[in-house]
């Protein structure tokens, strides 16, 4: 199994992308799986998607869906991969590297337990002390199998991105591949799989860099070249610190679901860790394909910035053609999270304020609240906005307005004109005049232009809204 992996040349390119089907697909994750993709795209080559799902307290089918989901999203779909394959699937090849070890003296049984260990060092921060090293002990119920670490030398990583790290081997412990059970660790599971596929370039977080060592060792006492390492720089939060499921906002089915582009989001995670030429940060995907370097990568942490994320999609919002937007907005408009009924859903009226709304929205979501005054029966008031617009002067603005909106011509300039008369005959401005208009017709005080608006929710529901108004505030 392992000799015609020897084979393996740099022509033949093969990069994996290996998840856990064990959560919410992160932004880490999507990164990863873009770096890996593309570089497979700029050589031909190809890229593997492994479910890693020997885990199976934690497995569920549902996250192995989810992972594929996401990747089809970003523009991966099952045409771009070799996949899905699963870890669960190679047990014999696991096993067979676990013999293979044992008989070439490089893996040996030990059961001592994590409190014996600390008994003989003396802290709970050492490693494995060896113990068992020469015991000669065979398998046996609760005995795992550790592999032996060189005592001398030195391990060299030789990584496209952090250049050469090296680990003095007498510091790396005898860690365990093998569990009580039998089962492999991930060390050596991932190690094997990627043998068994043709893994030529491992491209991970850097997270995964003091793995590395260990790794490249089972490579070599396999038999088999190491692959070419790449470990991408870790994704920080705004005060600097690895970004966590916890506390910060990582989901990529969260970003998704609030209407952020797959563009923009492809786009923005790019430029975790590199940057193309030029002052450019926007820019075609063909061009960051085309220009994509493993070797500029840069080595430090990469702020993921949500602020920065978002301004990105609103230029790819406002970059689609209005047709592409109406169809872009489309599951957060017909869909039954909408807040209105759905047959009060006008799609004429919707495409009449697209191209306002378009230019408004910095995510999809955002274009409920901007539209929901057209299609409910009547507005959602922010009591804020009614406090701050409703001023003394504002029953007898109304009255005026209501007034002259019954039979003035239905047209946003006449509309507007109109009100800035009523207004200028009271001492105000448009802007003063308008405030009050706005938050009767939409129950807000921003929103899309407001002569526009009301001239596409039609005279009959506007002056009810503007009469109803009035009554509140008698």
């Amino acid at each position: 199994m392992f000799g015609s992996l020897l084979s393996v040349t740099s022509s033949d390119l093969r990069v994996r992308f290996a998840p856990s089907p064990t959560g919410m697909f992160h932004v880490g994750n999507a990164r990863s799986v873009l770096f890996n993709w593309v570089l497979a795209r700029q050589s031909g080559g190809t890229m593997v998607l492994r479910i890693e799902d020997t885990d199976a307290a934690r497995n569920r089918p549902e996250w192995v869906q989810g992972i594929l989901d996401a990747m089809e999203w970003l523009g991966i779909g099952p045409s771009e991969y070799e996949g899905p394959l699963f870890q669960s699937d190679y047990a014999p090849q696991h096993r067979e590297a676990i013999d293979r070890l044992l008989a070439a003296g490089r893996a040996y049984y030990c059961d001592c337990t994590r409190d014996q260990v600390i008994a003989r060092t003396g802290s709970e921060h050492k490693g494995y002390d060896g113990f068992c090293r020469d015991r000669a002990q065979s398998d046996g119920e609760g005995r795992a199998l550790r592999f032996r670490t060189p005592d001398d030398g030195s391990t060299v990583i030789v990584d496209l991105v952090r250049g050469k790290p090296t680990f003095d081997n007498k510091l790396i412990e005898d860690f365990v591949i093998a569990r009580g059970d039998g089962s492999p660790v991930f060390l050596l599971a991932n190690v094997v799989d990627d043998m068994v596929m043709g893994i030529t370039h491992v491209i991970r977080a850097e997270e995964h860099l003091p793995n590395a060592p260990k790794q490249q060792l089972l490579w070599e006492a396999l038999g088999a070249e190491p692959p070419v390492w790449v470990h991408a720089p870790i994704l920080v939060n705004e005060k600097r610190q690895k970004l966590s499921k916890r506390r910060d906002r990582v989901a990529l089915e969260d970003f998704r679901a609030e209407g952020y582009l797959a563009g923009a989001m492809r786009n923005y995670l790019m430029l975790l860790g590199w940057a193309p030429s030029g002052d450019r940060e926007i820019l075609p995907w063909d061009d960051i394909v085309a220009e994509f370097r493993l070797e500029d990568v840069n080595p430090s942490p990469a702020f993921f910035d949500v602020k920065k994320l978002r301004a990105f999609n609103g230029d790819y919002i406002r970059a689609l053609s209005v047709e592409a937007f109406i169809e872009a907005c489309q599951p957060w408009l017909s869909a039954e999270a909408a807040p209105w009924r759905p047959e009060a859903y006008d799609a004429d009226a919707f495409a009449a304020v697209a191209e306002l709304a378009q230019t408004r929205i910095a995510v999809l979501s955002e274009i409920v609240p901007m539209v929901d005054f057209l299609f409910l029966d009547e507005p959602v008031t922010d009591e804020a906005a009614w406090t701050k617009a409703m001023k003394a002067e504002a029953p007898v603005l109304l009255a005026a307005v209501v007034e002259a909106y019954e039979t003035c011509e239905w047209q946003a300039e006449v509309l507007k004109s109109t009100l800035e008369a009523i207004g200028a005959e009271r001492g105000l401005k448009l802007g003063k005049a308008q405030a009050p208009v706005r938050v009767a017709v939409t129950g807000r005080t921003v929103g899309l232009p407001l002569f526009e608006s009301i001239e596409i929710l039609g005279r009959e529901r506007t002056v009810a809204r503007l009469r109803a108004a009035l009554d509140r505030l008698s």
